[in-house]
């Protein structure tokens, strides 16, 4: 069972979020010749000043 941990920036709608999520499961099927109900993704969202890269934050 393919299991996916997505790590975004908060602030996307909850239609955004069922575009990607739909997205997602549909490549991974075919890819994987997987069935639907076999993939499973944790969207975690995470405020901009909880995530830094080349030692700056998000939020700066």
């Amino acid at each position: 069972m393919p299991t996916f941990n997505v790590q975004l920036f908060e602030g996307r709608t909850a239609e955004q979020k069922r575009a990607f999520v739909k997205a997602i499961t549909e490549v991974t099927c075919k890819t994987l010749d997987c069935g639907p109900e076999s993939v499973d993704i944790i969207i975690q969202e995470i405020k901009r000043e909880n995530w830094a890269t080349a030692g700056k934050l998000w939020s700066d």
